[in-house]
Formats: structure tokens, sequence, C-alpha cells
């Protein structure tokens, strides 16, 4: 039946040709032009050995130097920058559930996690109502698929409904997901990769990764499609 299906894709795209999300270009077969991706924001590879953040040489930064997170590191694909945060922004909280092809393709090719379980952060349920899906479980189900790591979706819940990180400023971010999830499983001895869309002080993925370990997690790395680039 795959290979069957794997036909039918490559007829129908030879019919109708995969167009740039960005330009409308026709592209080789990727969801963008070879233009536009040599001008994407990719993060360069002189960045924090923990938290990604951009550093002029391969290091740790003095943030994670002087407070070192519960987590062990994170992995990201791009610098939160035009145009990645608008196709974020757009799929996120406009709707454009049709952009998780595009996203979620591009951060599984970014490489495997060294993690034995996936969990997408949630969302606190009301929100979920609201927006109709978890772009965290999106980006999630594609990692999976092309890296063969099992996702553990209902593993841990959002019991703090509270202000969006968004809104409030940096130093507050920490304080308003202090005993915001609960984890539901045992994860004694098992590596966790945490998938998010996006990573600004790393103050969520950092209570979470608190949580997890307290499940017995024995790694807990962050796996984000784009990280906020302090100015």
């Amino acid at each position: 039946m795959r290979p069957f299906l794997n036909i039918c894709a490559a007829w129908l795209q030879q019919l109708w040709p995969r167009r740039c999300i960005l330009c409308d270009a026709p592209t080789t077969g990727g969801w963008v032009c070879a233009g536009c991706e040599a001008e994407l924001p990719w993060l360069p590879t002189a960045r924090c050995a923990v938290c990604a953040v951009p550093l002029a040489t391969a290091a740790t930064c003095g943030a994670c130097l002087d407070r070192p997170p519960t987590f062990d590191r994170v992995s990201a694909v791009f610098a939160y920058e035009f145009p990645v945060d608008a196709l974020i922004h757009a799929f996120k909280y406009g709707g454009r559930l049709g952009l998780a092809p595009a996203l979620g393709e591009v951060f599984a090719a970014a490489g495997a996690p060294a993690a034995d379980v996936l969990v997408p952060m949630p969302l606190a349920p009301r929100r979920l109502r609201e927006r109709g899906f978890n772009q965290a479980l999106e980006l999630a189900r594609f990692a999976s698929r092309r890296h063969g790591i099992p996702i553990l979706a209902g593993a841990c819940r959002r019991v703090a409904d509270t202000p969006p990180q968004a809104a409030l400023p940096w130093r507050e971010r920490a304080k308003n997901v202090r005993r915001a999830f609960v984890c539901d499983v045992p994860l004694r001895g098992l590596r966790v990769a945490v998938v998010d869309d996006v990573l600004t002080t790393g103050a969520t993925l950092d209570e979470l990764a608190r949580v997890l370990r307290t499940a017995g997690a024995a790694a807990v790395t962050g796996c984000v499609l784009a990280r906020t680039v302090p100015r």
C-alpha cells in the first residue's frame, strides 16, 4: 500500500507542482523555493550549548552558567524572526493548520533528538478549545514519523490556565508558569524531548522539565522550531 501511495503522490506532484509558501514561485518539491530558503533566519551554529542563544563562539552563555536550567539543552532550527515568526503566528493563532506540513517537515529534518519519547508542550484546556489543536503536538507528529520516536501526548497536563507568556515581561514569565504542569505517567530512566514551537526565556520549558525530572526522566531536551534572539 505504501509504495502505491508514494507513486500517487509523485504523480500528483507532477500534475500540481508545489509552490513556495512565501513567494508562490514553483519549487522542486520543498515548501519554499531556493531563493526564499537562502533568506530564512537559520539559527547560527555558534550558539549556547544549553539554551541555544546565538553567541560569538560556541560555548555556554553567562545566564546558563550563572543559573543552570533544569533542562539539559535546547535544539532550535530558526531565529524567531521574519518570515518564520509570521508563519508560526499564522499557524498558531490564525488557524492555519495547513501550514503544519511545511513547518513540521522542516522541524523534523533538522535532526533526530537524543530521546526515547517526545512530549509536546501541553496547552491549557481552554486555550486548546479556542485554538482547536496543539501546535506542539502537530510538530511532534512529523518528528515522530521521521525518526521513529513515540509521542507521549497525554503524559503531561497544564493544570493552571495562566496568561500567555508572550503577553508578559520576561522577568514575570517564570512566576507565571510555576506549578502549571503535572505529569501523569512514570518516566523512570527515559530521555525526554519536549517539543514546542518557540522558545523565548525558557521559563516554560524549565518548569515542565522540573516536573518531568520529578517523574523520573533521566534527561530533558527542548526541541523547538524557533528561538527568540535577545536584542
